[in-house]
């Protein structure tokens, strides 16, 4: 049975937008100007942040920018994607002790809540997508199901969880995971899911996929 709950690519080294690979430093440059555009994405929204404003934030010239990105928009998607392999290793790399499909689910969120909380702009990225890059949103979500699917149908196969669409079920807890996250961490007091939460979330959870109690 796989042991990762999603897909974590091998990511090719960095290139200009020249097509050349990155030295060292130039590759420490455009990992700064991605932060920084994660910060100012997050805080002003796309229409308002500016390239000006993201190398301000990066401490680079404007005129470097260039040599990474060729536009607001390409950055803008680069972030999307950039968190999208943040998140899947994250959460992949929490349930790689786990033994059974159950436990994995358990860490899996875990780590992805972790994630949340310490990337309060995963969520305003990301909703930012869904008018700004709707093919880059489509491939974000698609990215975390493929690995998903193949996950769970294996558990199948292998008696671990009760069988059912493995595609329908990936989506369904996706969605339990980023509405949860949204409500107490976004939205929340503090920025953790509260214990008592996450207790009923992953009751439900066991019993959706037939490993937890009747009732």
């Amino acid at each position: 049975m796989s042991k990762q709950l999603w897909d974590v690519e091998e990511v090719p080294p960095p290139t200009g937008t020249d097509g050349r690979q990155l030295t060292e430093r130039g590759a420490r440059t455009r990992e700064r100007l991605l932060q920084a555009a994660e910060t100012v994405f997050a805080a002003l929204g796309y229409h308002d942040a500016s390239i000006v404003k993201i190398t301000d934030a990066a401490d680079v010239a404007q005129g470097t920018f260039y040599l990474y990105f060729g536009s607001k928009q390409q950055i803008f998607d680069e972030l999307v994607m950039d968190l999208n392999r943040r998140i899947r290793r994250a959460m992949s790399e929490y349930a790689d002790t786990a033994t059974t499909r159950a436990d994995r689910e358990r860490l899996g969120f875990q780590g992805y809540f972790r994630f949340a909380a310490e990337h309060p702009a995963l969520y305003r990225v990301i909703r930012q997508a869904e008018t700004v890059s709707p093919h880059i949103l489509k491939e974000h979500y698609q990215r975390i199901s493929r690995g998903y699917v193949t996950g769970l149908a294996e558990a199948m196969e292998a008696g671990d969880i009760a069988t059912s669409d493995p595609e329908v079920l990936a989506w369904m807890l996706m969605g339990i995971g980023e509405i949860v996250g949204m409500r107490w961490i976004l939205w929340g007091e503090t920025d953790v899911v509260p214990d008592e939460v996450f207790d009923q979330m992953y009751l439900f959870v066991t019993r959706g996929m037939g490993t937890g109690p009747d009732r």
